[in-house]
């Protein structure tokens, strides 16, 4: 494992924050070059991401996306309104005012936050499904122009269908290919009006998205049941898009929660910096939660959310931060006890690279758990429908049903999670992390790490297309091995690697998409040298196949 950076969980340099006027003057004065494959339309598990600094997210990018969004939505019949969602990253402006351009000139009937503000993720599938409830036809979808808790200089953009949830390869496939096909046609074909103009078109609507979002919150969290506890809760939006959610949600609920931090800055200056000493609003980094952890003997619990909300980081009282996998468990654990209105045969949703102490809590409480490949568009449909009650991933994104079984979003919503940490604490007396700590007295302690290796592009293609054969693996730290998977158990589907299991341990290999690296995903119930063993016996096996 990299050991951190020297100023990692320090208050940032001021000398190393991003100078916000050279980054928007880059997103409109830089063209990408569509030879160059760092500089193309590349739409990953969260859509499209780069920055205006290394020409791979500037204004070519956005009208060149957002009008192969607009021929797809014509081959697709999709004729409701377009919900726009914006966070709080600098290029989310000005990406918003190409889109904006675009749609108004192909006629899209938009929906843009009535306020001028932000709109987390979960808030824009809260919204097209609000909307496509009891339709089949005219059907609502979205957009959100986030790069999630990337680094300030970084932008993204991302396509959300009628389902709510995180567009498909099927979808997004075709977006990136006719994308790149303008890009490369100097944009010709692309459609566009000024910016005035489109603001005010017909087609452009304001919309109040924090209304009917916050009016049903109530309806997922038992917020009553949190207020009449006197839950103390707080909370850091770190600066993102749910900032200006907060105080409505604690003036209709009356809840005992403070907001520690309503700051909204480009450069993040407040931010702590995280393990390689880059701002990153990632709320699962202890790094980057080094100022709530620091408070944490103020409140009963306290939480953050990533810029656009669809993560979650919890804080107790008694343990700090929790590690994610051991809050999915807690999370499951508790909510299939006390949500008796949801069917019976709603399922538990993971990803492989997960903890197997999610496998055993889902086996004490006799629900099906459906393991899948990485990436939350595996849950959507069973979100959608009701066959998942809960669905998570090891990288601290989830949601879940309503209380009466119904489906709350199809994408992550950090702000439930969050809250739902506080309705524990008002139903049981006690934090998330003392609950998780019954679960270990009873399921055992996982210890679980992820690390990276050095490799190259063809090592990498290499465990891509590794099977069991090769890898021929059978002991795995002194156990026997029990299963080797290259498909997700749940589905069927490829996952992009290789899982080894014992009966008390396992790991995952995957190579990154982005860095000349591949991932180790490990997990022991026997404890930390153990967990090493299993890493060490890891890498050997891999190395061999090289």
């Amino acid at each position: 494992m990299t050991a951190p950076h020297p100023a990692a969980g320090k208050p940032v340099d001021p000398a190393s924050l991003v100078n916000v006027p050279r980054l928007v003057t880059a997103y409109f004065a830089g063209k990408p070059d569509a030879r160059e494959a760092t500089q193309r339309v590349a739409f990953g598990t969260s859509g499209h991401r780069g920055s205006s600094l290394k020409n791979s997210f500037n204004e070519d990018h956005i009208l060149a996306t957002t009008q192969a969004i607009c021929d797809y939505r014509r081959e697709a019949g999709l004729t409701g309104p377009l919900f726009i969602g914006i966070d709080t990253h600098a290029l989310a402006e000005p990406a918003l005012a190409s889109a904006v351009e675009v749609f108004a000139a192909n006629g899209v009937e938009i929906m843009i936050d009535a306020q001028g503000g932000y709109t987390p993720t979960p808030v824009v599938s809260h919204a097209i499904l609000s909307y496509n409830k009891g339709r089949s036809t005219g059907l609502a979808d979205g957009v959100v122009i986030t790069p999630s808790h990337n680094p300030p200089e970084d932008g993204g953009y991302k396509y959300n269908p009628p389902h709510g949830g995180p567009a498909d390869t099927d979808v997004t496939g075709v977006v990136e290919k006719n994308a790149n096909r303008y890009i490369e046609a100097g944009l010709k074909g692309v459609a566009r009006m000024p910016y005035d103009r489109a603001r005010k078109a017909a087609t452009t609507h304001l919309h109040d998205y924090v209304t009917p979002y916050v009016a049903d919150l109530g309806n997922t969290v038992d917020l009553a049941m949190i207020k009449s506890a006197g839950v103390r809760i707080g909370i850091d939006p770190l600066g993102g898009a749910a900032v200006h959610y907060w105080q409505p949600i604690i003036a209709r609920y009356g809840i005992n929660a403070t907001v520690v931090n309503e700051a909204v800055d480009p450069t993040f200056r407040f931010m702590t910096a995280d393990w390689d000493g880059k701002i990153r609003m990632d709320c699962s980094s202890p790094y980057a939660m080094a100022s709530l952890i620091g408070m944490r003997d103020r409140f009963d619990v306290a939480f953050a959310n990533d810029t656009d909300a669809d993560r979650h980081g919890i804080v107790t009282r008694s343990n700090g931060l929790m590690n994610p996998n051991h809050f999915l468990a807690t999370a499951i654990a508790y909510l299939f006890a006390h949500r008796p209105q949801w069917g019976k045969d709603a399922a538990i949703g993971k990803t492989i690279v997960s903890s197997s102490i999610i496998d055993r809590v889902a086996k004490k409480l006799n629900r099906r758990l459906v393991e899948t490949p990485v990436g939350f568009k595996w849950f959507v449909e069973g979100l959608g429908s009701g066959g998942f009650g809960f669905a998570g991933e090891e990288s601290a994104g989830a949601s879940f049903l309503k209380r009466d079984g119904s489906v709350w979003t199809t994408d992550k919503d950090g702000i439930i999670l969050g809250l739902l940490a506080a309705e524990i604490i008002a139903k049981t007396g006690r934090d998330p992390s003392e609950l998780f700590n019954e679960l270990t007295a009873e399921f055992g302690v996982p210890y679980y790490e992820r690390i990276d290796v050095a490799a190259t592009p063809k090592q990498k293609s290499a465990l891509k297309a590794l099977g069991p054969e090769q890898l021929n693996m059978t002991q795995l730290a002194g156990d026997a091995v029990c299963a080797v998977r290259t498909k997700a158990p749940g589905n069927d589907q490829p996952f992009g690697g290789i899982k080894v299991e014992s009966d008390s341990g396992w790991f995952a290999a995957r190579p990154s998409g982005t860095e000349d690296v591949y991932k180790i995903y490990a997990e022991s119930f026997r404890g930390p040298d153990h967990l090493k063993q299993i890493q060490s016996d890891a890498q050997a096996a891999i190395a061999k196949v090289f």
